[in-house]
Protein backbone atom coordinates (compact mmCIF):
# COMPACT_ATOMS: atom_id res chain seq x y z
CA UNK A 1 0.00 0.00 0.00
CA UNK A 2 1.49 3.40 -0.96
CA UNK A 3 2.31 5.90 1.73
CA UNK A 4 -0.35 8.50 2.55
CA UNK A 5 0.63 12.05 1.54
CA UNK A 6 1.09 14.10 4.68
CA UNK A 7 1.64 17.65 5.82
CA UNK A 8 4.25 17.20 8.57
CA UNK A 9 4.39 20.88 9.39
CA UNK A 10 0.73 20.76 10.46
CA UNK A 11 0.06 17.93 12.96
CA UNK A 12 -3.42 16.47 13.04
CA UNK A 13 -5.82 17.71 15.71
CA UNK A 14 -6.07 14.47 17.69
CA UNK A 15 -9.08 15.66 19.67
CA UNK A 16 -11.02 16.40 16.49
CA UNK A 17 -9.98 13.08 14.96
CA UNK A 18 -11.13 11.05 17.97
CA UNK A 19 -14.38 13.02 18.21
CA UNK A 20 -15.05 12.38 14.53
CA UNK A 21 -14.45 8.66 14.97
CA UNK A 22 -16.71 8.53 18.03
CA UNK A 23 -16.67 6.23 21.11
CA UNK A 24 -13.02 6.77 22.08
CA UNK A 25 -12.69 10.37 23.27
CA UNK A 26 -9.68 12.48 24.17
CA UNK A 27 -11.25 12.95 27.63
CA UNK A 28 -11.22 9.18 28.30
CA UNK A 29 -7.58 8.94 27.17
CA UNK A 30 -6.53 11.84 29.38
CA UNK A 31 -8.45 10.39 32.32
CA UNK A 32 -6.58 7.07 32.01
CA UNK A 33 -3.25 8.89 31.67
CA UNK A 34 -3.97 10.90 34.82
CA UNK A 35 -5.13 7.82 36.75
CA UNK A 36 -1.94 5.90 35.97
CA UNK A 37 0.59 8.75 35.95
CA UNK A 38 1.28 8.35 32.24
CA UNK A 39 0.76 11.96 31.10
CA UNK A 40 3.67 13.57 29.23
CA UNK A 41 5.80 15.79 31.47
CA UNK A 42 7.90 17.16 28.59
CA UNK A 43 7.15 18.45 25.11
CA UNK A 44 8.00 15.21 23.28
CA UNK A 45 7.58 14.80 19.53
CA UNK A 46 5.24 11.91 20.27
CA UNK A 47 3.22 12.93 23.37
CA UNK A 48 1.41 10.38 25.54
CA UNK A 49 -2.02 11.00 23.99
CA UNK A 50 -0.59 10.40 20.51
CA UNK A 51 1.12 7.21 21.68
CA UNK A 52 -2.23 5.85 22.92
CA UNK A 53 -3.80 6.67 19.55
CA UNK A 54 -0.83 5.01 17.82
CA UNK A 55 -1.29 1.80 19.83
CA UNK A 56 -4.98 1.70 18.88
CA UNK A 57 -3.99 2.26 15.24
CA UNK A 58 -1.51 -0.65 15.54
CA UNK A 59 -4.40 -2.90 16.55
CA UNK A 60 -6.61 -1.59 13.75
CA UNK A 61 -4.13 -1.34 10.85
CA UNK A 62 -2.33 -4.67 11.10
CA UNK A 63 -0.74 -4.41 7.64
CA UNK A 64 0.92 -1.02 8.16
CA UNK A 65 4.24 -0.45 9.91
CA UNK A 66 4.32 1.46 13.19
CA UNK A 67 6.55 4.15 11.60
CA UNK A 68 4.02 4.67 8.79
CA UNK A 69 1.17 4.93 11.28
CA UNK A 70 2.94 7.58 13.35
CA UNK A 71 3.98 9.71 10.38
CA UNK A 72 1.10 9.19 7.96
CA UNK A 73 -1.53 9.81 10.64
CA UNK A 74 0.32 12.95 11.73
CA UNK A 75 0.56 11.90 15.36
CA UNK A 76 4.02 13.49 15.65
CA UNK A 77 4.82 17.04 16.69
CA UNK A 78 7.12 18.32 13.96
CA UNK A 79 8.84 21.51 12.91
CA UNK A 80 9.33 22.69 9.30
CA UNK A 81 11.92 20.59 7.41
CA UNK A 82 12.22 18.14 10.31
CA UNK A 83 12.73 14.49 9.39
CA UNK A 84 9.94 11.95 9.98
CA UNK A 85 10.10 10.11 13.29
CA UNK A 86 12.01 6.81 13.27
CA UNK A 87 11.31 3.47 14.89
CA UNK A 88 13.76 3.93 17.78
CA UNK A 89 12.01 7.17 18.84
CA UNK A 90 8.63 5.40 18.66
CA UNK A 91 9.95 2.54 20.82
CA UNK A 92 11.21 5.09 23.36
CA UNK A 93 7.80 6.83 23.37
CA UNK A 94 6.00 3.53 23.96
CA UNK A 95 8.39 2.75 26.82
CA UNK A 96 7.74 6.16 28.42
CA UNK A 97 4.01 5.52 28.28
CA UNK A 98 4.22 1.96 29.57
CA UNK A 99 1.45 -0.61 29.78
CA UNK A 100 -0.72 0.81 32.58
CA UNK A 101 -2.48 3.73 30.80
CA UNK A 102 -3.55 1.61 27.82
CA UNK A 103 -4.64 -1.24 30.11
CA UNK A 104 -6.68 1.19 32.23
CA UNK A 105 -8.31 2.74 29.16
CA UNK A 106 -9.12 -0.58 27.47
CA UNK A 107 -10.49 -2.12 30.68
CA UNK A 108 -12.55 0.92 31.68
CA UNK A 109 -14.29 1.58 28.36
CA UNK A 110 -14.48 -2.14 27.56
CA UNK A 111 -16.38 -2.96 30.75
CA UNK A 112 -18.61 0.10 30.36
CA UNK A 113 -19.52 -0.72 26.75
CA UNK A 114 -19.97 -4.45 27.37
CA UNK A 115 -22.09 -3.94 30.51
CA UNK A 116 -24.36 -1.48 28.70
CA UNK A 117 -24.78 -3.88 25.77
CA UNK A 118 -25.41 -6.93 27.98
CA UNK A 119 -27.88 -4.96 30.10
CA UNK A 120 -29.94 -4.21 26.99
CA UNK A 121 -30.18 -7.89 25.93
CA UNK A 122 -30.88 -9.85 29.10
CA UNK A 123 -32.19 -13.41 29.39
CA UNK A 124 -34.86 -13.61 32.09
CA UNK A 125 -33.34 -10.64 33.86
CA UNK A 126 -29.72 -11.80 33.61
CA UNK A 127 -26.96 -10.23 31.50
CA UNK A 128 -25.18 -12.90 29.43
CA UNK A 129 -21.38 -13.07 29.53
CA UNK A 130 -18.84 -15.69 28.50
CA UNK A 131 -15.24 -16.51 29.34
CA UNK A 132 -12.82 -18.43 27.15
CA UNK A 133 -9.19 -18.36 26.14
CA UNK A 134 -6.81 -18.62 23.21
CA UNK A 135 -3.12 -18.21 22.44
CA UNK A 136 -1.19 -15.74 20.31
CA UNK A 137 2.34 -16.04 19.02
CA UNK A 138 4.73 -13.28 20.04
CA UNK A 139 8.01 -12.12 18.54
CA UNK A 140 10.84 -14.59 19.07
CA UNK A 141 13.13 -12.56 21.33
CA UNK A 142 15.08 -13.70 24.41
CA UNK A 143 12.84 -11.54 26.66
CA UNK A 144 9.63 -13.01 25.24
CA UNK A 145 10.98 -16.56 25.37
CA UNK A 146 11.95 -16.13 29.00
CA UNK A 147 8.65 -14.57 30.08
CA UNK A 148 5.98 -16.22 27.90
CA UNK A 149 7.76 -19.51 27.21
CA UNK A 150 7.27 -22.04 24.43
CA UNK A 151 4.29 -24.39 24.20
CA UNK A 152 4.81 -28.06 24.98
CA UNK A 153 7.28 -30.07 22.91
CA UNK A 154 5.71 -32.43 20.36
CA UNK A 155 8.03 -35.38 19.57
CA UNK A 156 6.61 -35.70 16.05
CA UNK A 157 6.64 -32.01 15.11
CA UNK A 158 9.60 -30.80 17.15
CA UNK A 159 9.97 -27.75 19.36
CA UNK A 160 7.74 -24.73 18.87
CA UNK A 161 9.20 -21.90 16.78
CA UNK A 162 7.64 -18.96 18.64
CA UNK A 163 6.84 -18.07 22.25
CA UNK A 164 3.12 -17.84 22.97
CA UNK A 165 0.97 -15.67 25.20
CA UNK A 166 -2.11 -17.15 26.85
CA UNK A 167 -5.11 -14.81 26.75
CA UNK A 168 -8.50 -15.20 28.42
CA UNK A 169 -11.38 -12.86 27.54
CA UNK A 170 -14.58 -11.86 29.32
CA UNK A 171 -17.18 -10.98 26.69
CA UNK A 172 -20.78 -9.84 26.38
CA UNK A 173 -21.87 -12.75 24.20
CA UNK A 174 -24.80 -11.11 22.44
CA UNK A 175 -22.70 -8.23 21.09
CA UNK A 176 -19.13 -9.67 21.08
CA UNK A 177 -17.86 -6.69 23.10
CA UNK A 178 -14.78 -7.60 25.15
CA UNK A 179 -15.28 -6.47 28.75
CA UNK A 180 -11.91 -7.56 30.15
CA UNK A 181 -8.76 -9.40 29.17
CA UNK A 182 -6.16 -11.40 31.10
CA UNK A 183 -2.72 -12.13 29.64
CA UNK A 184 -0.07 -14.57 30.87
CA UNK A 185 2.64 -17.01 29.78
CA UNK A 186 1.55 -19.97 27.70
CA UNK A 187 2.31 -22.32 30.62
CA UNK A 188 -0.44 -20.63 32.63
CA UNK A 189 -3.77 -22.37 32.18
CA UNK A 190 -6.99 -20.59 31.31
CA UNK A 191 -8.26 -21.68 34.72
CA UNK A 192 -5.47 -19.79 36.49
CA UNK A 193 -6.25 -16.55 34.62
CA UNK A 194 -10.04 -16.77 34.97
CA UNK A 195 -10.45 -15.57 38.61
CA UNK A 196 -9.29 -12.04 37.79
CA UNK A 197 -11.97 -11.84 35.09
CA UNK A 198 -14.77 -13.40 37.12
CA UNK A 199 -14.28 -10.75 39.80
CA UNK A 200 -15.25 -8.13 37.21
CA UNK A 201 -18.52 -9.76 36.09
CA UNK A 202 -21.48 -7.53 37.00
CA UNK A 203 -24.25 -8.63 39.35
CA UNK A 204 -27.51 -10.10 38.02
CA UNK A 205 -25.63 -11.96 35.32
CA UNK A 206 -25.00 -15.42 33.90
CA UNK A 207 -21.48 -16.38 32.77
CA UNK A 208 -21.24 -19.28 30.31
CA UNK A 209 -17.99 -21.23 30.48
CA UNK A 210 -16.22 -24.14 28.85
CA UNK A 211 -16.16 -27.42 30.80
CA UNK A 212 -12.46 -26.90 31.60
CA UNK A 213 -13.56 -24.22 34.08
CA UNK A 214 -15.43 -26.78 36.21
CA UNK A 215 -13.81 -26.07 39.59
CA UNK A 216 -15.63 -25.90 42.93
CA UNK A 217 -13.14 -23.36 44.23
CA UNK A 218 -13.51 -21.09 41.20
CA UNK A 219 -17.30 -21.28 40.85
CA UNK A 220 -18.24 -21.11 44.53
CA UNK A 221 -16.01 -18.14 45.21
CA UNK A 222 -17.38 -16.40 42.12
CA UNK A 223 -21.03 -16.95 43.01
CA UNK A 224 -20.59 -15.76 46.61
CA UNK A 225 -19.14 -12.37 45.60
CA UNK A 226 -22.07 -10.20 44.62
CA UNK A 227 -25.78 -10.65 44.08
CA UNK A 228 -27.13 -13.15 41.54
CA UNK A 229 -23.88 -13.98 39.80
CA UNK A 230 -24.62 -17.30 38.12
CA UNK A 231 -22.69 -19.72 35.92
CA UNK A 232 -23.44 -22.36 33.28
CA UNK A 233 -21.10 -24.95 31.78
CA UNK A 234 -20.98 -28.45 30.36
CA UNK A 235 -20.13 -31.34 32.69
CA UNK A 236 -17.06 -33.46 32.04
CA UNK A 237 -17.51 -37.13 31.22
CA UNK A 238 -16.01 -38.15 34.59
CA UNK A 239 -17.93 -35.64 36.74
CA UNK A 240 -19.68 -37.41 39.61
CA UNK A 241 -22.62 -36.37 41.77
CA UNK A 242 -25.51 -37.67 43.86
CA UNK A 243 -29.06 -36.80 42.80
CA UNK A 244 -30.87 -34.97 45.61
CA UNK A 245 -34.11 -34.06 43.85
CA UNK A 246 -35.76 -34.55 40.46
CA UNK A 247 -37.35 -31.43 38.96
CA UNK A 248 -38.52 -33.10 35.75
CA UNK A 249 -37.32 -35.35 32.92
CA UNK A 250 -33.54 -34.90 32.66
CA UNK A 251 -33.58 -32.06 35.23
CA UNK A 252 -32.05 -32.71 38.67
CA UNK A 253 -30.69 -31.04 41.78
CA UNK A 254 -27.39 -32.77 42.58
CA UNK A 255 -24.77 -32.78 45.32
CA UNK A 256 -21.04 -32.88 44.54
CA UNK A 257 -18.04 -33.34 46.80
CA UNK A 258 -15.39 -30.63 47.08
CA UNK A 259 -11.98 -32.26 46.75
CA UNK A 260 -9.57 -32.20 49.68
CA UNK A 261 -7.01 -30.42 47.51
CA UNK A 262 -9.47 -27.57 46.80
CA UNK A 263 -10.34 -27.27 50.53
CA UNK A 264 -6.66 -27.21 51.43
CA UNK A 265 -6.16 -24.20 49.12
CA UNK A 266 -9.39 -22.54 50.26
CA UNK A 267 -10.40 -23.75 53.77
CA UNK A 268 -13.61 -21.71 53.68
CA UNK A 269 -15.08 -24.03 51.04
CA UNK A 270 -17.79 -26.47 52.19
CA UNK A 271 -17.34 -30.22 52.04
CA UNK A 272 -20.18 -30.50 49.52
CA UNK A 273 -21.93 -28.18 47.08
CA UNK A 274 -25.14 -28.23 45.09
CA UNK A 275 -25.76 -27.62 41.41
CA UNK A 276 -28.44 -28.31 38.87
CA UNK A 277 -27.93 -30.87 36.08
CA UNK A 278 -29.87 -30.65 32.82
CA UNK A 279 -29.68 -33.40 30.19
CA UNK A 280 -30.29 -32.62 26.54
CA UNK A 281 -29.52 -34.01 23.10
CA UNK A 282 -29.48 -32.33 19.70
CA UNK A 283 -30.40 -34.45 16.70
CA UNK A 284 -27.31 -36.14 15.29
CA UNK A 285 -25.17 -35.43 18.37
CA UNK A 286 -24.31 -37.26 21.58
CA UNK A 287 -26.31 -36.59 24.77
CA UNK A 288 -24.90 -33.74 26.87
CA UNK A 289 -25.20 -32.68 30.52
CA UNK A 290 -25.15 -29.09 31.68
CA UNK A 291 -24.27 -27.87 35.17
CA UNK A 292 -25.55 -24.56 36.49
CA UNK A 293 -26.07 -22.51 39.64
CA UNK A 294 -29.59 -21.58 38.45
CA UNK A 295 -31.46 -23.95 40.78
CA UNK A 296 -35.07 -22.73 40.50
CA UNK A 297 -36.88 -24.73 37.74
CA UNK A 298 -39.85 -22.37 37.74
CA UNK A 299 -37.78 -19.24 37.24
CA UNK A 300 -35.25 -20.88 34.89
CA UNK A 301 -37.05 -23.47 32.65
CA UNK A 302 -34.90 -26.43 31.64
CA UNK A 303 -35.92 -26.41 27.97
CA UNK A 304 -34.20 -23.04 27.41
CA UNK A 305 -30.75 -24.11 28.57
CA UNK A 306 -29.57 -25.98 25.47
CA UNK A 307 -29.91 -22.94 23.20
CA UNK A 308 -28.54 -20.71 25.95
CA UNK A 309 -25.39 -22.80 26.44
CA UNK A 310 -24.65 -22.80 22.72
CA UNK A 311 -24.35 -19.01 22.85
CA UNK A 312 -20.91 -19.77 24.31
CA UNK A 313 -19.78 -20.35 20.73
CA UNK A 314 -20.10 -16.61 20.11
CA UNK A 315 -16.84 -16.18 22.00
CA UNK A 316 -15.11 -18.59 19.63
CA UNK A 317 -16.48 -16.62 16.67
CA UNK A 318 -15.30 -13.36 18.23
CA UNK A 319 -11.77 -14.69 18.76
CA UNK A 320 -11.79 -15.76 15.12
CA UNK A 321 -12.81 -12.23 14.10
CA UNK A 322 -9.93 -10.83 16.11
CA UNK A 323 -7.24 -13.26 14.97
CA UNK A 324 -8.30 -13.99 11.39
CA UNK A 325 -9.76 -10.66 10.27
CA UNK A 326 -8.42 -7.90 12.50
CA UNK A 327 -4.91 -9.36 12.84
CA UNK A 328 -5.07 -10.57 9.22
CA UNK A 329 -3.95 -14.10 10.19
CA UNK A 330 -0.67 -12.61 11.43
CA UNK A 331 -1.05 -13.98 14.92
CA UNK A 332 2.57 -13.11 15.75
CA UNK A 333 2.40 -9.79 17.58
CA UNK A 334 5.10 -7.29 16.61
CA UNK A 335 6.21 -6.15 20.07
CA UNK A 336 9.54 -7.53 21.27
CA UNK A 337 9.29 -7.30 25.07
CA UNK A 338 6.67 -8.69 27.50
CA UNK A 339 5.43 -5.25 28.65
CA UNK A 340 5.07 -4.02 25.05
CA UNK A 341 3.29 -7.26 24.04
CA UNK A 342 0.67 -6.58 26.72
CA UNK A 343 0.50 -2.92 25.69
CA UNK A 344 -0.12 -3.97 22.09
CA UNK A 345 -2.81 -6.45 23.17
CA UNK A 346 -4.71 -3.69 25.00
CA UNK A 347 -4.62 -1.70 21.75
CA UNK A 348 -5.94 -4.72 19.84
CA UNK A 349 -8.80 -5.01 22.36
CA UNK A 350 -9.64 -1.31 22.01
CA UNK A 351 -9.62 -1.47 18.22
CA UNK A 352 -11.80 -4.60 18.21
CA UNK A 353 -14.34 -2.97 20.52
CA UNK A 354 -14.46 0.18 18.36
CA UNK A 355 -15.58 -1.99 15.43
CA UNK A 356 -18.11 -3.79 17.60
CA UNK A 357 -19.53 -0.48 18.85
CA UNK A 358 -20.14 0.51 15.24
CA UNK A 359 -21.88 -2.83 14.74
CA UNK A 360 -24.24 -2.00 17.62
CA UNK A 361 -25.25 1.28 16.00
CA UNK A 362 -25.64 -0.35 12.59
CA UNK A 363 -27.81 -3.13 14.05
CA UNK A 364 -30.01 -0.56 15.79
CA UNK A 365 -30.51 1.32 12.53
CA UNK A 366 -31.24 -1.89 10.59
CA UNK A 367 -33.41 -3.30 13.43
CA UNK A 368 -31.54 -6.62 13.50
CA UNK A 369 -29.32 -8.44 16.01
CA UNK A 370 -25.79 -7.09 16.44
CA UNK A 371 -24.57 -10.57 15.50
CA UNK A 372 -26.18 -10.16 12.08
CA UNK A 373 -23.78 -7.32 11.20
CA UNK A 374 -20.56 -8.13 9.34
CA UNK A 375 -17.46 -7.48 11.43
CA UNK A 376 -15.26 -7.54 8.31
CA UNK A 377 -17.33 -4.92 6.51
CA UNK A 378 -17.27 -2.50 9.44
CA UNK A 379 -13.56 -3.16 10.08
CA UNK A 380 -12.80 -2.08 6.50
CA UNK A 381 -15.04 0.98 6.89
CA UNK A 382 -13.28 2.06 10.07
CA UNK A 383 -9.83 1.54 8.54
CA UNK A 384 -10.84 3.64 5.52
CA UNK A 385 -12.30 6.30 7.80
CA UNK A 386 -9.04 6.64 9.74
CA UNK A 387 -7.05 7.00 6.49
CA UNK A 388 -9.35 9.60 4.93
CA UNK A 389 -9.57 11.66 8.10
CA UNK A 390 -5.77 11.58 8.41
CA UNK A 391 -5.38 12.90 4.86
CA UNK A 392 -8.18 15.43 4.61
CA UNK A 393 -9.04 16.21 8.23
CA UNK A 394 -12.05 15.68 10.51
CA UNK A 395 -14.14 18.29 8.70
CA UNK A 396 -15.25 15.49 6.37
CA UNK A 397 -16.79 13.51 9.22
CA UNK A 398 -20.36 14.61 8.48
CA UNK A 399 -20.03 13.69 4.79
CA UNK A 400 -18.53 10.33 5.71
CA UNK A 401 -21.36 9.65 8.16
CA UNK A 402 -23.89 10.29 5.41
CA UNK A 403 -22.03 7.98 3.02
CA UNK A 404 -21.75 5.19 5.61
CA UNK A 405 -25.46 5.62 6.40
CA UNK A 406 -26.20 4.86 2.74
CA UNK A 407 -23.81 1.91 2.71
CA UNK A 408 -24.76 0.29 6.01
CA UNK A 409 -26.98 -2.35 4.40
CA UNK A 410 -23.79 -3.86 2.96
CA UNK A 411 -22.85 -4.85 6.50
CA UNK A 412 -26.06 -6.79 7.09
CA UNK A 413 -25.56 -10.58 7.06
CA UNK A 414 -28.16 -13.22 6.14
CA UNK A 415 -30.00 -14.91 8.98
CA UNK A 416 -27.93 -17.69 10.51
CA UNK A 417 -28.70 -21.28 9.57
CA UNK A 418 -28.53 -23.34 12.76
CA UNK A 419 -28.68 -26.64 10.85
CA UNK A 420 -25.19 -26.26 9.35
CA UNK A 421 -22.50 -28.48 10.83
CA UNK A 422 -18.74 -28.18 10.37
CA UNK A 423 -16.74 -30.92 12.13
CA UNK A 424 -13.22 -29.91 13.16
CA UNK A 425 -10.64 -31.11 10.64
CA UNK A 426 -7.23 -30.13 9.31
CA UNK A 427 -7.31 -28.92 5.72
CA UNK A 428 -3.58 -28.25 5.18
CA UNK A 429 -0.93 -30.59 6.60
CA UNK A 430 2.18 -29.26 8.29
CA UNK A 431 5.25 -28.81 6.09
CA UNK A 432 7.96 -31.48 6.16
CA UNK A 433 10.74 -28.89 5.81
CA UNK A 434 13.12 -28.22 8.70
CA UNK A 435 12.31 -25.29 10.97
CA UNK A 436 14.16 -22.08 10.20
CA UNK A 437 15.71 -21.65 13.63
CA UNK A 438 17.16 -25.17 13.51
CA UNK A 439 18.77 -24.84 10.06
CA UNK A 440 22.53 -24.36 10.20
CA UNK A 441 23.65 -22.00 7.45
CA UNK A 442 26.89 -22.86 5.68
CA UNK A 443 29.61 -20.21 5.71
CA UNK A 444 29.91 -18.34 2.41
Amino acid sequence: MPSIPTAPEKPLDLTALLDALGDLSMASIQKSLAATGGASKRNHRLPATSVVALIVAMGLMRNRSVVDLANDFRLVRTRPNENPIESNAISAARARLGEAPVAHLASTVGMQWAAEAADAQRWRGLAIFGIDGSTLRVADTPENRSHFGLPGHDPKRGAAAYPQAQIVALMALRTHLIAALAVGPCKHSELSLAPALLEQVPERSLTILDRNFLSARLLLQYARKGRERHWLLRAKSNTKWRVVRTFGPGDFLVEMIVTSEARKRAPELPAKWNARVIHYQRRGFRPQRLLTSLLDPERWPAHEFAALYHERWELELALDELKTEQLARKETLRSRAPWSVRQELWGVMLAYNLVRRRAERCALAEQVSTLQISFVCLLRQLQTRWVILAILGPSLAADMDAHEHRQRRRARLPTRRSTRHYPRAVKIKMSSYARKHSVVREAA
